[in-house]
């Protein structure tokens, strides 16, 4: 048994975990706490209620800070519950540190009773059980970790303010999809047919050049390769080194080049793909605007790009066990001002319970915001 965290709430949760289980945790919780913003902070860990996750996490972030000489008091769940403790306690907090102390609390009690003011950095754990996230007020969690499977935290979200460089998205990315590449066919195999009359769908002529972003374990590209034929290229793309592997032993590689890298910075010339097949990506990128300017960059003007789901968005919503909100990135209302933005024009959409598919062209004339999103 190796316990997840030491001391406090922390001690009373334990796994079996493996080394590397334990090495993740502890990667997780680092990246959180380097963005986790100098000086005086307030951060709350919720979510996951009833599992005793939050202690844990808010007790390795404390020590994780004060192992980085950040000044951190971590506060105890029952004393928010005291009459008139969580203001007086909240003041002595914030009085007795100097101006770079870090006050963590855990709990949907704390969330009520912010100690000297609003909460700066609320980290949201995310279960199936505890939704996709927290909507108790309108700012939403800065952090959204996903420990549906506790034993390996995975970050879902990061905050455009807290979020730097974005490279936590390709670390937690493979994190993510390298333990379930193997096993990523024998749950979503059945998808493949839906694949297959996507791509028929998009009207790729042959000897055309179409890149598959994000290609996983290569389900399109057999039909992909069928759609350009012997003179067309196939180029399958994917962070995960893991998911190239499978594509592989599935023998999915004969129909494509495999390349290893990230979507949002395509090794890719400008102008060079006919079509690109996005097929859940997008919409899980940090920065979904230039996501999608990215791949305009590599498209040629009147080119397609095929934004695809094997299911379709209330039928996804109720998988994760959660209600369609009208404000998701697919809502139509949403998606095709943002195409439009980044050098595409909405041609179709369309969203039953079976499939997600919205087809758009490259607009011919788009210059100033791809130099301005992309920085080529």
């Amino acid at each position: 048994m190796v316990p997840v965290a030491d001391g406090g709430a922390a001690a009373a949760v334990e796994l079996e975990m493996t080394s590397e289980q334990v090495g993740r945790w502890k990667t997780v919780v680092g990246t959180v706490a380097g963005m986790v913003p100098p000086g005086a902070v307030r951060v709350l860990v919720h979510g996951a209620d009833g599992e005793g996750l939050p202690a844990v996490f808010a007790d390795r972030l404390a020590a994780h800070l004060r192992a980085d000489g950040h000044p951190c008091r971590r506060l105890a769940d029952a004393s928010a519950t005291d009459a008139g403790a969580s203001e007086a306690d909240g003041d002595a907090t914030l009085d007795e540190g100097a101006a770079d102390l870090a006050v963590l609390a855990d709990g949907p009690r704390w969330r009520a009773a912010p100690p000297g003011g609003e909460w700066d950095v609320v980290v949201w754990l995310r279960t199936r059980s505890a939704g996709r996230d927290d909507r108790d007020d309108e700012r939403g969690p800065d952090v959204v970790v996903d420990v549906d499977d506790p034993a390996w935290p995975v970050i879902r979200h990061v905050a455009s303010r807290l979020a730097g460089d974005g490279s936590w998205h390709v670390s937690e990315s493979q994190a993510f999809f390298a333990v379930r590449a193997a096993t990523w066919d024998t749950k979503f195999g059945d998808d493949l047919p839906a694949y297959a009359a996507a791509v028929r769908e998009i009207g790729l002529r042959a000897g055309a050049v179409v890149l598959d972003a994000g290609c996983g374990t290569g389900r399109a590209l057999p039909a992909l390769r069928d759609a350009v034929g012997p003179a067309g290229t196939v180029i399958g793309l994917d962070v995960t080194s893991q998911m190239l592997v499978t594509t592989r032993q599935r023998g999915r590689a004969t129909h494509a080049a495999l390349v290893l890298a990230d979507a949002r910075r395509l090794p890719i010339a400008a102008g060079a793909v006919d079509a690109v097949f996005a097929a859940g990506l997008v919409h899980h990128l940090p920065d979904m605007s230039a996501g999608l300017a990215e791949l305009a960059r590599v498209s040629r003007p009147g080119g397609t790009l095929a934004i695809f789901h094997p299911s379709g968005r209330t039928a996804l919503a109720a998988r994760h066990g959660r209600a369609l909100r009208p404000d998701e990135p697919l809502a139509a209302s949403r998606l095709e001002p943002l195409l439009a933005a980044t050098g595409w024009r909405l041609d179709s959409y369309d969203d039953p319970a079976h499939r997600f598919l919205a087809l758009a062209t490259r607009q011919e004339r788009w210059h100033g915001a791809q130099a301005q999103v992309t920085g080529r």
